[in-house]
């Protein structure tokens, strides 16, 4: 008897709904292989040169032979010694640069795979709300189960996880926190973060902090690293990423540090699944964190030109704009009526009808809906001729809707 052979996937799958942005990047890259020139917004890509220091430091370390082989997996101990330089030249920790620092293919890599090494079912996990997804799937892989936390005042946020500590059984394992927050730029002070090792210390949970935007902070404000508080890295960790401060997005360099037992369940899990970074590529990260700070402080300054020009053309065109305190993005509502379509059909329509790509807020979860999030990867010209083309194509759906030819109705 034939019988018709099946593809199966694992339960976990289930659980794992489309990728939203990887949507949106397919759409723009078929439309720009028809020859369209998409301006993209969507996607938080830096388009600005990483810093000519690194990248000759890179051709040069490459050219050698013995860079060629496996790297060592936890990452090299000169770049580890300069990560934890680098924290206290700017947050005044004290790392070793051994067992409480290790090197990671970008965050979101060493975020998922710390997630394997401390999650399973039946755990269960905190996060803020909306959430840049891998703060939320990292855990949904592992098998727990993620409870999201709106988003408000420090305050008011603490408050709800109080509450959530006390009232659940099990009591939840982790707190994933992301400040400076992706998408929204909200930034917290350092009492905050000493709010949560307090809590983290009274109801058990252990904390980690993606501070993938460290530096990228705007109007003279500073970014906290958690790990100033004392006692935090009794209760955490925190990873970093070179891909935003260095442009450094395509050579994949993060780190985490803290806690040495979760650093030690990351490198576990590590030598399982990969043999490291490239050495050349680590070679190149030492330079830019010891020779590119300059470079950092003129990145934000562009960032924020950007910012301050693109929240001045959507404030013109009649848009409710928030300026965000950091990262790389605008958070913003989608005006009425339009808000009726729902971010993703808005996001389909500005890909199809005026070549912009955006980042529907349904990316982040049931919070976000409503909301696109602007990546300000392009420069003011482009960003000017976006705002143009968006604003043609708005006045092309008005005339529909008027005539009674477009539906403001989500699409199915």
């Amino acid at each position: 008897m034939n019988e018709q052979f099946e593809i199966r996937y694992a339960e976990r799958m289930n659980q794992l709904p489309p990728y939203l942005f990887g949507m949106i990047n397919k759409m723009k890259m078929e439309k720009r292989w028809q020859g369209d020139d998409v301006i993209d917004l969507g996607m938080g890509n830096p388009m600005d040169p990483t810093p000519t220091l690194v990248t000759e430091k890179l051709c040069e370390v490459a050219a050698d032979p013995k860079t060629h082989r496996y790297p060592v997996a936890g990452g090299m101990k000169n770049l580890k010694r300069e990560i934890a330089l680098y924290y206290k030249r700017n947050y005044d920790v004290d790392l070793t640069g051994d067992d409480d620092v290790i090197c990671t293919i970008g965050s979101k890599e060493g975020i998922s795979h710390l997630c394997l090494a401390l999650l399973g079912p039946g755990d269960t996990i905190l996060t803020p709300a909306p959430a840049f997804p891998i703060h939320v799937y990292a855990a949904v892989i592992a098998g727990a189960n993620v409870l999201r936390v709106p988003l408000s005042t420090e305050e008011g946020f603490l408050k709800q996880i109080e509450g959530m500590c006390t009232s659940l059984y099990p009591k939840p394992k982790l707190l994933m926190l992301n400040f400076p927050h992706n998408p929204t730029g909200t930034l917290v002070s350092k009492e905050f973060f000493a709010e949560v090792v307090k809590l983290a210390k009274k109801h058990c949970f252990m904390v980690i902090n993606d501070f993938a935007y460290a530096k990228i902070t705007f109007d003279g404000l500073v970014a906290p690293s958690m790990l100033e508080v004392p006692g935090a890295m009794d209760v955490g960790v925190e990873f970093g990423s070179f891909s935003k401060s260095y442009n450094m997005a395509g050579w994949r360099l993060g780190y985490c540090v803290g806690n040495k037992k979760m650093i030690g369940g990351l490198s576990k899990i590590k030598g399982y699944y990969d043999y490291g970074i490239f050495s050349a590529i680590q070679v190149a990260g030492i330079v830019a964190m010891r020779d590119c700070d300059d470079t950092i402080i003129e990145q934000v300054e562009v960032y924020q030109t950007r910012r301050d020009f693109l929240c001045a053309g959507l404030v013109k065109m009649g848009w409710e704009v928030e300026v965000p305190k950091s990262g790389m993005f605008l958070w913003v509502k989608i005006p009425e009526p339009y808000v009726q379509m729902g971010s993703i059909k808005f996001s389909i329509e500005m890909m199809h009808r005026a070549n912009v790509a955006l980042a529907p807020g349904a990316g982040f979860g049931v919070e976000g809906e409503g909301y696109l999030r602007l990546a300000l990867v392009e420069n003011e010209h482009r960003m000017a001729q976006a705002l143009k083309q968006m604003r043609r194509a708005l006045q092309d759906i008005d005339k529909e809707i008027a005539a009674g030819t477009f539906s403001l109705v989500p699409d199915q």
